[in-house]
């Protein structure tokens, strides 16, 4: 009954936040111990939707293939399963992409993008906390959002005396807000590499867990974790998702104990966080529960919007700098993807090429990805943030009332005149 209660609580969570792939992904891997194997391919083809190509929603669904088909051959499926590249997709013609190069500049890894290089510090409890070696200089564009972290976070840490002075300091939480696949994670990242602090990246399905008690067990070892690692960057992903609004928890016991635990952990006069700097993000800031936007918890937010246009220039040449191109025209495929996120424009990366892939494997000789290639793949692709923005206007109109969302609002109103 308690295992029937958790997955009743995850897909209500889902109902709100059906974006968070980590918590759709949790909710697949729970149909499938309960053998609710269409249940489960239903839920992977919206993930896919969200994400094409995932490697371990790919493998959960080849599972659940597997085992509607009857095959005894289901449980040897490994979780991470995913098609084996083609070897043309590998194949690296001589092509010339100096003249990139020397627009765009050093190889910036856009503000999206795991996977930066660390150096990794293992504890007795054999946790991994990262040592990124990312700073936020190496993030292409958003200069209002590193002027932000400069001015809320960065700069009274580097200037104790002078924080002090005027009585503030970098104590309590910040949290990134804004649509979805815009960088959030990874700028999280580069303030723990500007801190020299480590990393320590959390996701709702570190700290769900279908036995009573454990989830809030979770959330405690880990800022326990976060201390004994001090100094830390301890990022929170997807914290309306574990922090949603409490009054909206009626038929979740789970789900508000939890909450209230990381409201205790949040809490200075409770513990001692010397050390350890709270980030962290979410797209729907107006479902978080009000008592995690109390001063000492995340009482200071930062919107960062979509990638602008140097922001854009850096994550398309990110993803094709690896692949066979020719006469790609970074400067204007970045004019003509305002709007898009960098999720958006690494799928329109991937499907131009798969076409460039299928042409060459019907020709069976490398052909580089062109112009039109490109162009194609944006005549099929649209940005995805659409409906986050209007819940965000919504939200600016009806729910501004304290101020809260007045970046949100200055946002919206220029992008409104372009």
């Amino acid at each position: 009954m308690a295992d029937d209660q958790v997955l009743t609580d995850m897909l209500t969570m889902l109902d709100r936040s059906p974006e968070v792939l980590a918590l759709r992904v949790c909710v697949i891997e729970l149909l499938i111990e309960r053998e609710r194997y269409a249940d489960a391919l239903a839920h992977c083809g919206t993930a896919l939707g969200h994400e094409p190509g995932n490697a371990q929603v790919l493998g959960l669904m080849m599972r659940c293939t597997t085992a509607l088909s009857g095959s005894p051959a289901a449980a040897s499926v490994p979780e991470t399963a995913a098609p084996a590249p083609s070897s043309a997709a590998t194949a690296q013609p001589d092509f010339d992409w100096a003249a990139a190069e020397d627009e765009v500049g050093d190889i910036i890894e856009p503000a999206f993008v795991r996977g930066v290089p660390t150096e990794f510090v293992t504890d007795d409890d054999a946790a991994t906390v990262e040592r990124p070696a990312l700073r936020l200089a190496d993030v292409g564009g958003m200069v209002e959002v590193k002027r932000q972290l400069e001015l809320t976070l960065l700069g009274p840490l580097r200037n104790p005396e002078l924080a002090k002075a005027f009585g503030t300091s970098a104590r309590g939480g910040l949290l990134l807000y804004g649509p979805p696949g815009c960088g959030k994670t990874f700028l999280a990242s580069a303030v723990a590499g500007e801190l020299g602090a480590g990393f320590y990246p959390i996701e709702i399905t570190d700290i769900l867990d279908i036995y009573t008690g454990a989830s809030e067990r979770n959330v405690h070892s880990i800022f326990e974790m976060a201390r004994r690692n001090a100094p830390c960057v301890l990022f929170l992903d997807e914290v309306d998702a574990l922090g949603h609004k409490r009054s909206r928890m009626h038929a979740s016991t789970t789900m508000r104990t939890v909450v209230n635990q990381l409201l205790t952990d949040m809490d200075s006069a409770t513990h001692s966080n010397e050390g350890v700097f709270v980030l962290g993000a979410t797209n729907h800031p107006w479902d978080v529960d009000v008592a995690l936007r109390r001063p000492g918890r995340f009482d200071r937010m930062i919107f960062v919007g979509l990638p602008d246009l140097a922001a854009r220039t850096s994550i398309l040449h990110y993803h094709l700098r690896d692949r066979p191109v020719a006469g790609i025209d970074l400067n204007t495929l970045a004019a003509d993807t305002d709007g898009f996120s960098g999720a958006d424009l690494a799928h329109v990366c991937t499907s131009a090429t798969q076409l460039a892939l299928a042409d060459s494997m019907r020709s069976g000789q490398v052909r580089p990805i062109g112009m039109a290639d490109v162009r194609a793949a944006l005549a099929q692709i649209r940005p995805s943030t659409g409906a986050w923005f209007e819940s965000a206007r919504n939200v600016v109109e009806f729910a501004n009332g304290d101020g809260s969302y007045d970046d949100l609002a200055t946002y919206l109103r220029r992008r409104k005149r372009r």
